[in-house]
């Protein structure tokens, strides 16, 4: 969510920060605005809307001409949508964008009114830049030094001063921002995408650390002005891995690129056919004396965590609880040294997890992050990290990313398991070789899309869907109703199967799409005995389960049969369909599949 770009060099700005924007189009957002000095003086364009309007607003009302400047996408927090409450905010002599949200706006806000100051926008972001305005007195570190120790909550900020037309400030807090050098050009930016078309090497920006991008180069300070020499770092992927592949859409791409991300992520952590962390610090001794494990995350990610629950406490033995980020903290949870906290995100970003993570710490718990974006502020917190290697997930609609963090919940388990000496050598190895094999599977199921497309055209009209499972397959099919609802917009609802009886039932009438996940074959009775409830009460039932089961056509409309595996492996391949299936209805109900009404990628504020 929101994005953040700057830029200072001999190329024409405005372009450059609209190219740079472009690829962060991902993020999500519903505004867009650019700051960019022309002849010495601040000039500001922005507008409601997609980066196209913004773009032929420019075009129309006069582009400005500059090498210098500062650009923005936005995602709602603090008033509505609208060109006012776009970025960036400002005057003629400072102009700001910013990510993040500031918790004590209001108290500031008060403060800057009683100093003569008027508001125009809802936003927390126009007070940061009247309190810098407030403060500049000439010279830019000092009244940053003085904001950042008022301010508090999450942030990124960058910003100009008119009376250094050739020069971008930046600073953060939690909210994430990279520098990108060139040659004779620098860039800001909120991730790694917006700048490649320009350059691979960045640097990572800490908390309250400082850039100044001058004269085509970046200077990195702390927050007293004390120069830091920092790290180079190389993007290990370029904008080919961002485009779509002859796909018609990214989350297309991303569903047929998972039998790879799987490769990648468990393959280089097998060592003579048994699972190894070690890489991260997660060794054989350290893995016994953990008593209970905790797993912290959001939407998909959550969903994942579920998965590994399942399988850690079932091989393991070992105490699993799931929360969700959000509620984490305020729920006052007891954590010890004996005590695992798993934090997972795929952007590494996520601001209800990362203060998880900072809670954990702060409690003598070990943790450990899953992530998919190196050097993330999630990866950089935890003490141990494992990166699942799935490359660039573009779409909002997560799919490959949870593909891959159930790969590594099962790695985990099956090394905890062997660790803790509830399964011998021989099983753990039979398990990974499994896995090792899922690629293959994966790529099996894919070729079922024209059936899940067909299903999807008899969900299309629907008003209300219900999802039902038992054990993994309730985890596995909260996690297929998500993602109906995410990108068709249709009401979906997933249930323990069991508990229909207890209430949702009564939501079941004449032609309601029921999907029922039954791939555990020691709970295959039991589901089916469910999906009979409510079939006997006029449900479309859709069917998924191995291939080898024959289903009674009379209480089953639809079918999708999936190569077997193991059943606590089940939920790799079972996964797929319910994905093609979301995918497909929201296609066949033209909405924007990539970029769903509401949502962002990262979701960088709490």
């Amino acid at each position: 969510m929101c994005g953040i770009v700057g830029y200072v060099g001999k190329r024409d700005c405005t372009k450059v920060l609209l190219d740079s924007l472009a690829k962060l189009e991902y993020r999500g957002y519903d505004s867009a605005g650019v700051a960019v000095f022309e002849n010495s003086e601040i000039k500001v364009s922005k507008s409601k809307g997609r980066l196209l309007e913004l773009k032929n607003k420019l075009e129309n009302e006069g582009w400005i001409d500059g090498c210098c400047g500062i650009g923005h996408t936005r995602w709602a927090t603090h008033g509505e949508p609208s060109d006012i409450n776009s970025h960036p905010h400002g005057n003629r002599r400072v102009s700001i964008v910013h990510n993040g949200i500031i918790e004590n706006y209001q108290k500031i806000k008060k403060f800057l009114e009683k100093k003569g100051y008027t508001f125009e926008s809802q936003t927390d972001t126009e007070t940061v830049a009247k309190l810098l305005d407030y403060y500049y007195d000439g010279d830019p570190m000092y009244a940053i030094r003085r904001v950042v120790a008022e301010i508090e909550g999450s942030y990124a900020l960058g910003m100009v001063f008119k009376e250094f037309p050739n020069a971008v400030y930046a600073v953060r807090k939690d909210s994430p921002l990279i520098v990108g050098v060139g040659k004779d050009e620098a860039f800001v930016a909120s991730d790694v995408p917006a700048i490649l078309e320009y350059t691979k090497d960045y640097y990572l920006l800490e908390r309250d650390e400082v850039v100044v991008l001058k004269n085509g180069k970046a200077e990195i300070f702390d927050i007293h002005g004390m120069k830091i020499e920092k790290e180079l770092q190389t993007a290990d992927f370029d904008l080919e891995a961002a485009e779509k592949g002859g796909y018609p859409h990214f989350m297309l791409k991303e569903i047929n690129e998972q039998p790879n991300a799987v490769k990648t992520t468990v393959t280089p952590r097998i060592t003579d056919g048994m699972p190894d962390l070690s890489e991260c610090g997660l060794t054989p001794e350290r893995l016994t004396r953990y008593k209970n494990i905790f797993v912290v995350a959001c939407g998909t990610a959550m969903h994942a965590g579920l998965v590994g629950k399942y399988v850690i406490e079932q091989l393991a033995r070992v105490p699993v609880t799931v929360d969700v980020a959000s509620e984490f903290r305020y729920r006052d949870p007891i954590l010890c040294d004996e005590d695992l906290v798993i934090l997972v995100s795929q952007s590494g970003e996520t601001a209800d997890t990362r203060e998880a993570l900072r809670l954990s710490k702060e409690r003598g718990a070990d943790t450990l992050a899953i992530v998919n974006v190196k050097g993330s502020s999630i990866a950089r917190a935890a003490d141990m990290v494992i990166y699942t290697h799935a490359g660039p997930e573009i779409s909002v609609a997560s799919t490959k990313a949870y593909m891959v963090q159930i790969s590594v919940f099962y790695l985990l388990a099956f090394e905890l398991a062997y660790a803790k000496e509830k399964i011998d050598r021989e099983e753990c190895m039979r398990l990974t070789k499994q896995l090792l094999r899922m690629p293959d599977t994966i790529n099996e199921v894919l070729q079922k899309s024209e059936q899940c497309k067909y299903i999807a055209s008899k969900l299309v009209n629907a008003g209300n869907l219900l999802y039902i499972g038992r054990g993994l397959d309730y985890a596995l099919s909260m996690e297929g109703s998500l993602k109906l609802k995410e990108i068709s917009y249709i009401h979906s609802e997933s249930y323990a199967a069991g508990e229909l009886k207890h209430g949702t039932i009564s939501l079941v009438t004449d032609g309601m799409p029921v999907i029922a996940v039954a791939t555990q074959r020691k709970l295959y009775e039991k589901t089916f005995s469910n999906v009979e409830e409510v079939k006997s009460r006029g449900a479309m039932v859709i069917f998924v389960t191995h291939e080898n089961i024959k289903a009674d056509s009379k209480t089953v409309d639809y079918v999708i049969g999936l190569p077997s595996v193991d059943d606590i492996l089940m939920p790799m391949p079972a996964v797929v369909p319910l994905q093609l299936i979301a995918y497909y209805t929201s296609v066949l109900k033209g909405n924007d599949v990539d970029k769903p009404r509401n949502l962002a990628k990262s979701v960088t504020v709490e």
